[in-house]
Formats: C-alpha cells, sequence, structure tokens
C-alpha cells in the first residue's frame, strides 16, 4: 500500500468515526435537527458501528428499503433460538409484564405466527372497511377544528392531533367513548421502551401500563364474548371460536399495538408536519391556495420530511454483508428511516420541503413483511385533520417555538400551540 493509499483510508476512517460520532440521539441539537448528522453518516459509508447503542447504523434509502424485506433479519430471533444461543441477555425479570404485552404483537413477532395474526387482523383494514370509515373521520376532524378555531387556538397536538386517531382505533376496537381517555397514558409509557438504551424508571412506567392495559382489556374482552358487536375485537374473538388459533395474549397484544402504533405516527405526524409548514410560509400559502390539488402530495411530503419514526430495529439471524463490511449473526442493525427519506440519490433536494413533490418513495410506513397495516387509515386521518385545517382555520399561525419531545426513535413535539 503506497504512502496516498494510506493517507485515503485514513482521512476516510477519521471522517466515518467523525460521522458516528454525530449521531447523537441524547443530545438536544440532534434532537432538533437529526438530518445534518444523517448526511454525514450517508457519505462515509453504508454500514456504521455506534458504540453506546451496540447497533450498526444503516442511512441509505437504499439499503434500508433492501434490509426491511431480507429474511435474514427478523424484529425478534426467539423464534429460532434462545437469548443466550443469541449472545444475548434476557430481560430483567421485573420487565416481563411489558415483555410478555409486547412481545406477542405481531410488529415483534416473525412468520409463521406473524402471517397467522396479520391475517386476522388484515380484514379490519380491508380498503372497503377503511372507506366506510371516512365520514366518521372526516366529521370528527371537522369538530375537533371547529372546537379549536371557537377558542381562539390552543394545542394543536391536544386539541387535534392526539384526539382524532385515538378516538378512530378506539372506536374499531369497540372501546366505549367514557373510557378512551385512558389510552394515551398508557399508550406514551408503554413507547417509552422503544427508545434507544431507556432508563430503568420508563421500564418501570411501561411495566406498569402494560399491566393495567392487560386488565382493561381481559375485561373488554369477557364483555365482547357476552354481548359481541361490529367491532374488531368481536371479531377477532369470533375467528378464534371459528378455529383460529388466537390465544387471548394474541388478542390483548394486538389490541395494544393497535391502539399505539395506530397513533402515535399520526399524531406525531400532524405536529411535525404543521411545524415544517409553519417554518415553509411559502409552501403554507400554495397549500392554502390549492388544498384540493396538493393535500394527497403534502401528506406524502410531510411524513418524509421530519419522518415520526426515525429508527427501526432488526436482529441480525445469519451473517450479512453491507457495503464489504461483514455483520454478524446477533448483532443488531438501526434501519435509520429519517435518514433514509433525506437521501438525495431518491429524492431530489431532500432538505427542501416541497407539498407537490411526486416521486416520493419514502419509507415512513416501513415495508416488506411488517409494514404498516394501518397506513390507508393513518393517510386517510392526516388528509382529513389537514383539510379541516386549511378550511376551517385558513389564518392558523404558531404561537410560540414548540419544546420538542426528549425522545429521538418516535420524533414528536410536547405541544404546537396555535393561534386563528
Amino acid at each position: 500500500m503506497d504512502a496516498a493509499t494510506e493517507a485515503t483510508d485514513a482521512t476516510e476512517a477519521t471522517e466515518a468515526t467523525d460521522a458516528v460520532g454525530a449521531f447523537a440521539p441524547s443530545s438536544p441539537e440532534f434532537l432538533a435537527d437529526p438530518y445534518p448528522a444523517y448526511a454525514r453518516l450517508r457519505e462515509a459509508g453504508r454500514v456504521h458501528y455506534h458504540p453506546p447503542t451496540d447497533q450498526w447504523l444503516v442511512p441509505h434509502h437504499a439499503d434500508v428499503a433492501a434490509l426491511l424485506r431480507d429474511r435474514r433479519l427478523g424484529r425478534t430471533y426467539l423464534h429460532r433460538f434462545t437469548h443466550e444461543e443469541f449472545g444475548r441477555r434476557p430481560p430483567p425479570p421485573g420487565h416481563e409484564p411489558f415483555h410478555v404485552l409486547n412481545d406477542n404483537g405481531m410488529l415483534d413477532l416473525e412468520a409463521p405466527t406473524h402471517t397467522r395474526i396479520r391475517r386476522l387482523v388484515s380484514k379490519a383494514f380491508t380498503p372497503r372497511t377503511v372507506e366506510r370509515l371516512r365520514p366518521y373521520v372526516e366529521g370528527l376532524a371537522d369538530r375537533l377544528v371547529r372546537d379549536l378555531v371557537a377558542d381562539g387556538g390552543g394545542d394543536l397536538a391536544a386539541r387535534v392531533a392526539e384526539p382524532l386517531p385515538v378516538a378512530v382505533i378506539a372506536e374499531m376496537l369497540g372501546v366505549p367513548e367514557s373510557d378512551r381517555p385512558l389510552l394515551r397514558p398508557w399508550s406514551a409509557a408503554i413507547c417509552g421502551m422503544y427508545e434507544l438504551n431507556p432508563p430503568e424508571e420508563t421500564a418501570v412506567r411501561a411495566v406498569r401500563a402494560s399491566l393495567e392495559f392487560t386488565a382493561y382489556l381481559r375485561e373488554l374482552i369477557a364483555v365482547r364474548r357476552e354481548k359481541p358487536g361490529g367491532d374488531l375485537i368481536s371479531g377477532l374473538i369470533a375467528a378464534y371460536e371459528d378455529g383460529e388459533t388466537l390465544s387471548e395474549q394474541e388478542m390483548i397484544s394486538t389490541c395494544v399495538l393497535l391502539l399505539n402504533a395506530g397513533h402515535e405516527a399520526t399524531v406525531n405526524a400532524t405536529v411535525n408536519g404543521w411545524y415544517a409548514l409553519f417554518r415553509h410560509p411559502a409552501q403554507l400559502a400554495a397549500l392554502r391556495a390549492d388544498p384540493g390539488g396538493l393535500v394527497p402530495t403534502a401528506v406524502e411530503e410531510l411524513m418524509r420530511y421530519d419522518t415520526p419514526l426515525q429508527l427501526f430495529e432488526r436482529w441480525v439471524l445469519d451473517d450479512i454483508e453491507i457495503g464489504g463490511v461483514t455483520i454478524p449473526r446477533g448483532a443488531e442493525l438501526a434501519l435509520l428511516f429519517g435518514a433514509a427519506n433525506h437521501d438525495p440519490a431518491v429524492f431530489a433536494r431532500p432538505a427542501d420541503l416541497d407539498l407537490a413533490r411526486r416521486d416520493n418513495p419514502h419509507i415512513s410506513f416501513s415495508a416488506g413483511l411488517h409494514y404498516c397495516i394501518g397506513a390507508p387509515l393513518a393517510r386517510m386521518e392526516l388528509s382529513a385533520s389537514l383539510r379541516a385545517l386549511l378550511h376551517r382555520a385558513p389564518h392558523l399561525t404558531l404561537a410560540s417555538p414548540p419544546p420538542r419531545r426528549p425522545n429521538f426513535v418516535i420524533r414528536g413535539l410536547e405541544e404546537l400551540l396555535v393561534e386563528v
């Protein structure tokens, strides 16, 4: 190796080290705007080991999209290995209620169990079924926005972004309206465990929420066994009794997953999206001038521009190679959705918010086996709230800079105060 080659290799190694160092998910500066750090990761290579989280970071769109479909990876490894065989420590016994609840949901399962559960749940998300919800979704979005306008503004997150998807999923499941205020706090506590290296106090809250949520759903399932209705829980019970092998724990975990995943993305896409619009007044003005033409592409662009789910994890079940780097079995990949959605190899001017963007293959809803089953419903909810706000609050403005949640994986705001 000559001196020039050695110098080049040393420079590239330094750049890669610096890029990995810029990936600092606990840093307020990084959380405020992670996209410049993502650009450095993409420029420095296709995969990078990150010691603080013991993960391999994957920042390129082509790699993330391909790996989401790669069966050598999995959301779990327990269908093939024990913790010890896989070189991993089992979770602490005190965390068991969370893991029982989480690990029996289809998001953290692989085939054939995942296939069986998804087949049952998918009946509730057929295009026809989702379309039947449109009057309810649009009517509720309009009422929520009308109330916000009547009060002269307020917190867009608490008044519109959160109650809309929670109510829709609760309506699908058959959760009584009087019980729905319980759902968001439980969900927030459980979702805290999806962050990188969550502290023990987060685990304590998640365990408590898991126990309470599980107990509530057991009671609701018992009621639906006695008095079935047209809701999803009744449908899951009927499928079970017709011979499908769906345990009560799988029913409970599925309901929790649908409630959590069914609103987290929509809530955060709404507040992230409006915050982006307020910071791009020309784009907001264009949207107000032509909502009929721009809302469909605007929804996709807002999901891409500030991605609500920044990272999706995968376990390496069999050795794989990425860009000449061998990633061994037992390792964990961090597929960086936010970085993939800003990859200039796929998106022209990715740092620009372009509500008319047509070529927009973002992966905010994941891909492959675990593609978001509720994506059509989420798009409907986002469109409904966006149209209602454009119609009833045409002069909506930001009242004050919003505080960002101290989370990385699930990216959102604490509040979004607006004036009408």
